[in-house]
């Protein structure tokens, strides 16, 4: 098999020689920007490129197909214009049409036009037409800032750390857009001011990374003006991107200081023992500092930290014996978060090992753990990438007051590639937790990516002390490709300011793609995946395997499908809680899943999603069904509905724990949102609503008006337990 395995491998790595590497840099496009006069009125950020500037500077065209027909000319012209004044940097584009009748624009809502893909987390676009134009201004090949929009001028903006290793679409900058339907098709202007982008210290020209990605949804075709190769590329690879150039003179503000303070005001009615209660009302003042101290690289303070505007988590049931895994939603950890990525990520399972996780701070089971202050630094310095966070929180719960330290460098090598290392330590006055690791990534060709990691833990008192470590490469081409990997977590491994879904396990991986295109069916693909995987414990006892094949066929119109089949193995060493009353002893049980996943075309006004499964379960069963509407009646509105269906019989005891969801989405203007998330957990039998209105009344300061309230978690779905109100407004200020 290892020779099987080079034996694909080796010819396309010596098939990349360090001089065809360089010769693929140079012919990256590149387009010329113009330095405009400083003062008002150059640029009418109105979304029509009417302005004189925008006809004397260079054009970037040229875009080609990634889909469907790879590397041919796009079928609808783009036209990309860049200027820049002593503030800002202008991106102007004319997404030509020849039907604009057909442009698709059903989003206004902030944060929509964008999203990541389910099964690898690249970023791509929902169901409108758009443009998004991504920045690598240190052109360290690794990290971007993405700005993108539709026909309407919605604003979303995006991180991408390490060629889309993260993709973090949490982050929020601080810029704007505009755009307007035309009888050629449609247009937007970008304003970003340079204090939102962080970018050298240089008295002589710049050159930047720069891509654009277009999507003409009607015919789901994705355009790039560089990158446009299925072999490993797309918008994610920032190595793969083209050049931005005549960038001079750009203004380093003496000072570079951002300050936004917040006025919190808010109250909680809750039930207890004595009936319904109004806790005393609360009033907050707190705030964060961002200061620039030295050319990217960046300092935020944080005081008196407050969350409350966060949306509240997706409700999920639990039926395994690991912990779910939530996502990080809140601003302070947002920004830069990719800096401190360290461990691996699952594919439709919790991640197997990371280092740090961030919701580590200040969240506990039974609430939120007030946070007293922070303080983080990250950027880039000369060829290093670092970061150092450090957060106090309060007493709170069964938790003293704890003290949360981060730190991180990442070393560039040569053109895309890093060796990095990370330290952690969380401390209280009853003892500490350290953990500590190096990491790499290794491009030896542009479609194979090397990447591993060790680190060690070690922890106060008896216990905590071990290792753990993975290697694992990826080789991508358009039409198959291969990755392969193994994780070892010790026994005693304990990373608390991380996050390790098991340990005492060496766990071997594999997939294998295959990818043909029939010209049958209206077919655009058929994506084959081999998956196998192999656990014991480190003293070579089997603990689980499972191997299987899934073929998911996508069509023109957008629909897709997939089927899979992966019959498994499960060994329980000891007994485990599935329900407070259902105990599973230990054993050999049949394992493996069988099931479906099928969506319709983002493009259509109503969108359905639907998945289904069932399992050998423990001696018994488990059958999940679930599925979702969407309905985008206009662009104002939106409304998901969705119904999870999770029934587990076995002969310890039966769990039946549903999941309905109701999602309302109201935009009054690409400024102005309400969004409102009802969820039943049936498992609890609780019913929750939590509603959001926020009103950005200048770009970065906001006002949140933020409602929740929870039924029937002590009693039946529709017995009160606690319900709260909060105002809170922010205002940023640029010194």
């Amino acid at each position: 098999m290892r020779r099987r395995l080079l034996g694909l491998l080796l010819p396309a790595v010596l098939g990349t020689s360090p001089r065809t590497a360089d010769a693929q840099a140079d012919a990256r496009p590149s387009v010329r920007a113009v330095r405009l006069p400083d003062g008002a009125g150059a640029i009418q950020v109105d979304g029509i490129l009417s302005e004189p500037a925008w006809q004397s500077t260079q054009v970037a065209t040229g875009f080609r197909q990634r889909e469907p027909l790879e590397g041919e000319p796009a079928t609808e012209a783009t036209e990309v214009r860049i200027v820049y004044d002593g503030t800002t940097l202008y991106v102007g584009v004319l997404a030509r049409d020849r039907d604009p009748d057909r442009v698709i624009s059903r989003i206004l809502q902030r944060d929509r036009v964008m999203l990541a893909e389910q099964f690898f987390g690249e970023p791509i676009f929902a169901g409108d037409d758009g443009v998004a134009v991504l920045l690598d201004p240190f052109h360290d090949h690794r990290n971007a800032v993405l700005f993108a929009t539709n026909p309407n001028g919605a604003e979303f903006d995006a991180l991408i750390t390490d060629e889309g290793r993260e993709f973090n679409i949490d982050w929020r900058g601080v810029w704007e857009v505009r755009a307007q339907r035309t009888p050629e098709g449609w247009s937007a202007e970008f304003a970003i001011p340079f204090r939102t982008l962080r970018f050298p210290a240089a008295s002589i020209e710049q050159t930047w990374g720069l891509n654009v990605v277009r999507m003409i949804r009607r015919k789901n075709e994705e355009v790039l003006w560089s990158a446009w190769s299925r072999s490993n590329e797309g918008l994610q690879r920032v190595s793969r991107a083209g050049h931005l150039e005549g960038l001079v003179d750009l203004p380093r503000p003496g000072l570079n200081a951002e300050v936004k303070p917040y006025l919190l005001v808010g109250g909680l009615q809750e039930v207890d023992s004595l009936g319904v209660r109004d806790s005393d009302p609360e009033l907050k003042l707190g705030g964060d500092l961002k200061f620039e101290v030295t050319s990217g690289l960046v300092l935020d303070l944080t005081l008196n930290t407050d969350f409350a505007q966060v949306e509240v988590d997706d409700e999920q049931v639990n039926l395994t014996r690991f912990s779910l895994f939530f996502p990080e939603k809140r601003d302070f950890f947002l920004e830069n978060a990719g800096i401190f990525e360290f461990g691996a990520r699952g594919v439709f399972e919790p991640p197997p090992f990371l280092l740090f996780f961030s919701r580590q701070i200040g969240i506990h089971d039974d609430g939120v753990v007030p946070m007293i202050g922070g303080v983080r630094l990250t950027g880039r310095v000369g060829g290093q990438t670092v970061g150092l966070l450090n957060v106090v929180t309060d007493q709170a719960f069964d938790q003293p007051a704890t003290n949360f330290a981060v730190a991180r460098v990442k070393r560039d090598i040569g053109g895309a590639n890093y060796v990095g290392g990370m330290l952690t330590d969380r401390r209280t006055k009853d003892g500490w937790n350290t953990a500590g690791g190096a990491d790499f990534s290794w491009w030896p060709a542009s479609a194979l990516n090397v990447q591993g990691f060790v680190a060690g833990t070690g922890t106060s008192g008896p216990g905590g002390d071990d290792w753990a470590y993975r290697v694992a490469l990826d080789y991508n081409q358009s039409t198959w490709g291969v990755s392969a990997g193994q994780l070892f977590v010790g026994p005693e491994a304990v990373a608390d300011m991380g996050f390790i879904t098991r340990e005492n396990i060496r766990r071997s991986q594999s997939l294998v793609r295959l990818t043909p295109r029939p010209p049958v069916a209206g077919l655009r693909k058929i994506d084959v995946f081999l998956n196998g995987e192999y656990i014991t414990r480190p003293d070579g006892v089997l603990q689980d395997w499972g191997a299987g094949i899934a073929v998911s066929p996508e069509w023109n119109s957008g629909e897709n499908l997939a089927l899979y089949a992966f019959p498994g193995f499960t060994r329980l060493d000891e007994e485990f809680e599935l329900t407070d009353d259902i105990f599973i002893p230990p054993g050999d049980y049949d394992g493996g899943q069988y099931g479906f996943f099928a969506n319709s075309s983002p493009n259509r006004p109503v969108r359905l999603d639907l998945n289904g499964s069932w399992q050998p379960f423990y001696d018994g069963t488990l059958v999940n069904l679930a599925s979702a509407v969407t309905v985008n009646p206009d662009p104002h509105l939106a409304l998901t509905a969705g119904y999870a269906y999770n029934d587990a019989k076995t002969p310890f005891g039966d769990v039946r724990a549903d999941i309905g969801t109701l999602r309302v989405s109201y935009a009054f203007s690409t400024r102005v949102f309400l969004n409102a998330l009802v969820q039943y957990n049936g498992l609890d039998d609780e019913l929750s609503a939590n509603i959001r209105f926020n009103f950005i009344h200048r770009p970065g300061s906001d006002l949140f008006i933020v409602l929740n309230e929870v039924r029937g978690s002590s009693q039946s779905i529709w017995d009160f337990d606690n319900r709260g109100a909060v105002v809170k407004i922010t205002y940023l200020a640029r010194l």
